[in-house]
Order: C-alpha cells, then sequence, then structure tokens
C-alpha cells in the first residue's frame, strides 16, 4: 500500500458534502490537498481549515466544471501552484431530478458537461503529470449504473459513461496510471427526496443504514493507496445492489 504523506491531490466540488470528507480524509494521510469549488466558496475554505487540523496542507481553487476552458484552466493552476500531482479524485457532480417526460437539452447538457466531460478533461489533463508522479484517479461513479433510478435518466447515464471512462483510462494510462472508481449507494440524501422515499430506501439496504460521506472516504483512501488495484469500481452502498 502506498503512502500518502506529503503527496499531492485534487478533490473536485470538495467545498460541501461527499468531496468535503474525501479531502478531510486525505488530509489525515498527510496530503496536500488541492480544494476544488464552483460556488461554495465559504464552505471550499471551511473545508481547507478541516484538512489542516487533520494534518495536511490545503489550497483552494476556484472553477467552473461546466466550462470545458476553465476545466482545463484548473489543471495549469493545480499544477503551477502543486508542482504536480499525485492523485485526483473527481467528485463534483450535479443530481437533478426530472421526469423523462420533462428532459429537455439543458438537463441533458447539464448532467453531461459536469457529471462526464469535466472528469475526462481533467484526468486527460493531468495524465502527464500523474504518470510523472506514478499517481492515480479516483472517479466517483454511483450505484445507478447498476440499478437505474426513476427520474434521473441524464445523471445515470453520465455516471455509467463514468464508470466505462474509468475501464479506458486504467487501460490507457497504465502502466504509470491506476485508475478506479468508487460507487456510493445512498449517501446525503437530496433534499428533495420526502420521508417516505428515504424510508424506502433505507428497507433496501441489508446493512439497514443510509451511508454516510466517511464511507466514501474510506473507499477513495484505500483506492488512493492500493497499488495492485486498477480498472474496478468499489460499491459503497451497504448491500443495496444485492436487492435486483
Amino acid at each position: 500500500m502506498q503512502a500518502l504523506a506529503k503527496k499531492r491531490a485534487l478533490v473536485t466540488g470538495a467545498g460541501r458534502r461527499v468531496g468535503a470528507m474525501i479531502a478531510e480524509a486525505l488530509g489525515a494521510e498527510g496530503m496536500h490537498v488541492g480544494v476544488h469549488y464552483h460556488g461554495s466558496q465559504a464552505g471550499a475554505q471551511a473545508t481547507c481549515e478541516t484538512v489542516k487540523r487533520a494534518g495536511g496542507e490545503a489550497t483552494a481553487f476556484r472553477a467552473d466544471l461546466y466550462q470545458r476552458d476553465e476545466a482545463r484552466a484548473l489543471v495549469e493552476a493545480v499544477l503551477d501552484a502543486l508542482g504536480g500531482l499525485d492523485l485526483l479524485v473527481a467528485s463534483a457532480a450535479n443530481f437533478d431530478r426530472v421526469a423523462v417526460d420533462a428532459i429537455e437539452d439543458r438537463h441533458w447538457d447539464r448532467a453531461l458537461d459536469l457529471n462526464l466531460t469535466s472528469p475526462f478533461l481533467l484526468a486527460h489533463g493531468f495524465r502527464d503529470a500523474l504518470r510523472t508522479s506514478g499517481g492515480s484517479i479516483v472517479f466517483v461513479t454511483c450505484t445507478s449504473r447498476l440499478r437505474p433510478y426513476r427520474d434521473y435518466l441524464p445523471y445515470a447515464v453520465s455516471k455509467a459513461g463514468v464508470h466505462q471512462l474509468m475501464r479506458l483510462l486504467a487501460l490507457e494510462l497504465a502502466p504509470e496510471v491506476r485508475v478506479n472508481a468508487v460507487a456510493p449507494g445512498t449517501v446525503l440524501p437530496p433534499p428533495e427526496m420526502t420521508p417516505e422515499e428515504i424510508a424506502r430506501a433505507r428497507a433496501g439496504i441489508p446493512l439497514g443504514r443510509l451511508g454516510d460521506p466517511a464511507d466514501v472516504a474510506r473507499a477513495v483512501v484505500y483506492l488512493a493507496q492500493a497499488d495492485w488495484v486498477t480498472g474496478e469500481e468499489l460499491l459503497v452502498d451497504g448491500g443495496h445492489t444485492l436487492n435486483g
């Protein structure tokens, strides 16, 4: 298992929710964490402080990953500030609920631009730096690839695309760079989920509880250290996908 202390990471969407917890966990391993954010500047600053308290270093980077030029500029900014990169964690995503009959171009583009295109652009942009460092990439996918969610068609398709992106990059960037993914189940339910929907989700999980961001963060840390694992998607769902 590779030691992560003193190495450099970028976590996208690290100003809140799961991304913030991943950044904190990497900080606890002694990493210098690039904390990416778009609109949540206060959250990113809070994450930076949390990373430092955990024992790491932190630098905040702002970029609108819906915009291809800003995604590419983020690569340059991170490499300039950190002097290279050892780990990319592509966590930033939207999770928009839209009924199939209501889907418009903007819904499709919004899901694909952030959830699939930006992870590709970042992975592609950092490939040489990661080759140099012998680093790795961890994508955050979703169990919806295996068990589709109604009313989340653009989202689920985008995450399925990230899964295939992970597998292809694991082949293309080997042997220098490892590429894996973590697929969370129900972790931090979105605000629009009703109590009844949350209760149904919990009832379908064999381990009897919803996920916690720390569950996902621990899986990311494992994959960042597992130096003979590549092309794998680690399900972190309490066994939910076992139910059909």
